[in-house]
């Protein structure tokens, strides 16, 4: 589900503000450990494109896509990036990256019909393969994620009430389509915002969870069997055609918490996230928020420590999402931390970037 492009108004400022608070050079590394200050540090990528899609697989190698089929690459923690070219990709919106190691990547790009598709790379960028294009007209892709280098999840907006989620277990040479049969019934004009790429989320060995938005209810389904059978939930976050979950993400199979809200009121903090401890059966409010919030991650080996990123800021809790403190500087529209590492990459408007780390 497509979000437009004018929910901005943090993203333009980001540089100056990050400047204003007197951000230091790259290269601070965030222990694992709860931490009460955390700052921005502004990275430039050299790209004008409106970034909506980062993976970080260490604190040195990240990966970004946007618009007008943008993918960038950093080898050294965002202190140059490298713009990859995807052949024939000019005009696509690539909204969701996810990188399962240094040199292997997936980039999904959005949109109806064959606008959504799947390319690959395994060789850090230097050549692509098309493994997907979606063939039906009615469907429209929104995200994705990645178990491994093999077995990986995408999903699209509902088509004639019924679900559409992809499987593959080789890699994305093929996808198949989990039967609607094992999937509850969709809800009138349920989806997935295609924002940030992080509404889907998989842990070992065979959970994934989804957020749905646009809907009368914010529900979240999930599957503990590798996609084969599936459940759902409502979770009480604020619903309708610009609201409901826009991002997912679990400490464990049990712990995990559920940001979003209307992204047409970037700075009311309503009903913006939900935190469940039976692994997504139930789910229960939680306040404190600044706003509508477009990412949220744990940070790496910290189950209580919690960063959610939107285009009007940043909060982190530290005690499992129960309270929340804004953290100063600009907004994002996505947000990474680094699989094997301990920093933080948000990308944004016009290109901008920052890492986040530890006040020093």
């Amino acid at each position: 589900m497509r979000i437009p492009p004018f929910i901005t108004t943090a993203a333009m400022p980001a540089l100056a503000m990050a400047l204003a608070l007197g951000l230091s050079p790259a290269g601070a590394n965030a222990p694992t450990q709860a931490r009460d200050s955390w700052r921005w540090t502004p990275l430039s990528t050299g790209s004008g494109a409106r970034l909506r899609g980062v993976s970080a697989v260490t604190d040195r190698v990240v990966w970004a896509s946007g618009t007008n089929g943008t993918i960038l690459r950093t080898a050294d923690g965002g202190a140059s990036w490298q713009t990859l070219l995807v052949p024939g990709t000019e005009k696509l919106d690539f909204r969701d990256i996810d990188a399962v190691d240094e040199t292997t990547a997936y980039a999904l790009s959005i949109g109806s019909g064959e606008l959504s598709r799947i390319y690959k790379t395994a060789d850090a960028g230097r050549t692509w393969t098309e493994q997907f294009v979606n063939r039906d007209p009615k469907a429209f892709f929104d995200a994705m994620a990645f178990w491994d280098a093999k077995r990986g999840v995408a999903i699209s907006d509902s088509v004639d009430g019924q679900f559409v989620i992809l499987m593959t277990a080789d890699g994305g040479s093929s996808w198949e389509r989990a039967p609607a049969a094992a999937l509850p019934p969709a809800l009138a004009n349920e989806g997935f915002f295609a924002a940030s790429g992080t509404n889907v989320t998989v842990a070992a060995p065979n959970h994934v969870w989804l957020g749905t938005g646009a809907a009368s209810e914010a529900r979240v389904l999930r599957s503990s069997d590798g996609g084969r059978t599936w459940t759902v939930a409502k979770a009480p976050l604020d619903a309708g055609p610009s609201a409901g979950i826009f991002s997912i993400a679990f400490s464990d199979a049990q712990h995990g918490i559920v940001v979003g809200g209307d992204y047409k009121a970037e700075t009311a903090a309503g009903n913006n996230a939900a935190t469940t401890t039976d692994g997504g059966a139930t789910w229960s409010a939680v306040k404190g928020l600044s706003g509508f919030r477009s990412v949220v991650a744990y940070a790496p080996g910290n189950a209580t420590t919690i960063v959610a990123v939107g285009p009007a800021g940043t909060d982190v809790s530290n005690d499992r999402g129960r309270t929340w403190s804004p953290i100063a500087g600009p907004g994002f529209h996505a947000f990474s931390f680094a699989r094997r590492g301990t920093a933080g990459f948000g990308v944004g408007e016009k290109g901008t970037a920052a890492m986040l780390g530890p006040s020093q």
